[in-house]
């Protein structure tokens, strides 16, 4: 018979599964097929790795790993809130953290409250560690619209000034990183695609 802890462990893995199923207004690379939240958060975790020397501070990127691949976990109860809906806000709601007190609940207590603080630290972003996440958390879908003459950015009809807005938080996590951003969006304004 099998412990309850690795019971538990086993229903969240089943869980997550789900996450491979909710779908995100950005498109992959070069791409017309849409991304999902479990492709997001595997390329967050790829770009922190091999980003991290760019981070504004020393950070412990085993965290930044963990919240980037559990960031949008709740999206599974809550749905993807477009980063530049006009009427849904793109911040934690109740309904996120309710989520994550579910879903993160079904593992054992001591892996659930980790995950859940490690998920409230990103939520928060006040950290080095969550500063650089959400650094990553910004910059990819850039990176994507970019690839697709404009991407989102076109077919919502998304200003230069919104954009910046939003992305202008990628400096909190990496200067370097935000002086490319800045050089893309330049770059995306002369192309005409954004």
């Amino acid at each position: 018979m099998h412990s309850d802890k690795l019971s538990k462990q086993i229903n969240f893995i089943k869980e997550i599964d789900k996450i491979k199923y909710i779908q995100r207004r950005t498109k992959l690379f070069n791409s017309n097929r849409h991304e999902n939240d479990a492709e997001h958060s595997w390329h967050l975790a790829m770009m922190a790795i091999v980003l991290a020397e760019h981070s504004n501070t020393p950070i412990d990127i085993l965290k930044v790993i963990k919240m980037v691949l559990i960031h949008d976990i709740v999206e599974i109860d809550t749905g993807d809130v477009f980063l530049h809906d006009t009427i849904l806000n793109h911040t934690n709601t109740e309904a996120e953290t309710m989520a994550a007190k579910r879903i993160f609940g079904i593992l054992p207590q001591e892996q659930a409250e980790e995950l859940i603080s490690i998920w409230e630290e990103f939520e928060a972003g006040e950290t080095n560690e969550a500063k650089f996440a959400k650094s990553m958390d910004r910059f990819e879908p850039l990176l994507q619209n970019a690839s697709n003459q404009g991407g989102t950015w076109a077919e919502y009809n998304v200003s230069y000034d919104k954009v910046f807005d939003t992305a202008k938080g990628i400096q909190k996590g990496s200067e370097t990183i935000w002086n490319y951003t800045n050089d893309l969006l330049n770059e995306s304004v002369e192309q005409g695609i954004l």
